[in-house]
């Protein structure tokens, strides 16, 4: 196994569905032919916690993990892990050169590196290039620029990714939409960027309902409305609040961030408080889903969740926001039903509307369910990366 392809997969935070999607493709590929490096960063950085440079192996890398990290899992599964502390999710003058420098010592030697999400897509492409790795590769889980940002720094970062593609040999885009965007903004093209879909475990399924219910402390007979994502901007966890308060139900939210705070200071101010249930980061996340009646995705926007197309297999009916790759997936009237974002009045009305016609509901979750066939295997995606990575398949999208 001395001629393995070796691979730095380098992302900026290695949780949630991005996280997802880069360990399970890693997870997938051939051991005997790619020997795999997966590097992710640091905790966000508070006002006054100090920057902490260099580069953490092993156990080291692992005892410095935040809840729903899942750099655990990877050296599970025989990926070799390495996590750099400086290399924190928002901009960091103090920090972002430390994580820089440490990318570049890191990169030296690797055949290819494969950079996720913008903090580390920047750095570890710039890193990359500059250390002459022969093949660089970038996914976007949804592009840095978006319409939910004011419209300078959409142009700033647009030009930002338009410059880091002249250093990037392939590009993979989580949904023809997230695609078509960076088309459309002159940031690559066409036949440069393949689309792809979340992997998502393969054992997600239908479960045991009154079972989920109980690990979540939920009145066995209660409408619940519920989600589970990253407690942040764009998820808009106050418009799921708004939401839930329109229809009468329980919520449930499964994650945590930094709009925890304001989340639950939210609901009591909506009078949720005696039904609605934070229950933060749970590495059960998926067995905990047919607990839920209706599943809600409230994001400003979104590449394409691992959580939608988990929640589908899991035969829950699906009401989103229509942004960015969702529609591609929730498929209005037919697999799920949409609503603008920055509408919970809406969202609340389609959760409704759901609960109260139980045909309807079951006709949309069995269309979804269906829809979730092999492109969502980890093996397709195995299967995709391994062509990148050796630069024998065309990239054009299907």
């Amino acid at each position: 196994m001395a001629d393995r392809i070796r691979i730095a997969t380098v992302i900026t935070r290695l949780a949630a569905g991005a996280g997802g999607v880069a360990v399970r493709g890693a997870l997938a590929l051939d051991p005997d032919r790619y020997a795999v490096t997966v590097v992710t960063g640091g905790a966000a950085l508070l006002p006054g916690r100090a920057v902490r440079p260099g580069i953490l192996a092993g156990a080291d890398a692992l005892a410095a993990a935040e809840p729903g990290d899942l750099l655990a899992y990877a050296a599970a599964g025989g990926l070799a892990v390495r996590r750099i502390p400086a290399l924190v999710p928002q901009p960091a003058p103090a920090a972002d050169p430390l994580a820089y420098a440490a990318l570049y010592r890191l990169l030296d030697g690797f055949d290819v590196v494969h950079t996720h999400c913008a903090k580390a897509g920047a750095l570890g492409r710039l890193a990359a290039y500059r250390r002459g790795v022969p093949r660089i590769v970038h996914t976007w889980h949804g592009l840095p620029c978006h319409r939910a940002q004011p419209a300078w720094r959409r142009r700033v970062y647009r030009e930002i990714e338009r410059r880091l593609a002249r250093r990037t040999d392939a590009f993979l885009a989580v949904g023809a939409a997230v695609r078509d965007a960076a088309v459309a903004g002159g940031i690559a093209e066409p036949g440069r960027i393949r689309t792809i879909w979340p992997a998502i475990d393969p054992a997600t399924g239908p479960g045991d309902r009154a079972a989920a219910r109980r690990r979540l402390g939920l009145p066995p007979d209660a409408a619940v409305i519920g989600t589970v994502g990253r407690v942040d901007r764009q998820k808009a966890p106050l418009d799921f609040v708004d939401a839930v308060a329109g229809t009468g139900a329980w919520g449930v939210w499964v994650g945590d961030g930094p709009l925890r705070a304001a989340l639950l200071a939210h609901v009591a101010r909506r009078g949720l408080a005696d039904r609605f249930r934070w229950v933060g980061h749970r590495a059960d996340a998926t067995a905990l889903l047919p607990a839920f009646d209706v599943f809600a995705l409230a994001s400003r926007y979104e590449g394409m969740p691992c959580v939608l197309p988990e929640a589908m297999r899991a035969g829950v009916p699906v009401v989103a926001t229509a942004v960015d790759a969702v529609p591609e997936l929730v498929v209005a009237g037919e697999t799920g039903l949409l609503v603008p974002p920055g509408r919970p009045a809406l969202l609340g009305l389609a959760a409704r509307r759901l609960l109260a016609d139980r045909p309807e509901a079951d006709r949309l979750a069995a269309a979804a369910a269906a829809r979730i066939d092999d492109r969502y295997h980890p093996g397709t995606l195995g299967t995709i990366l391994d062509a990148t990575y050796r630069g024998v398949a065309a990239l054009a999208a299907p």
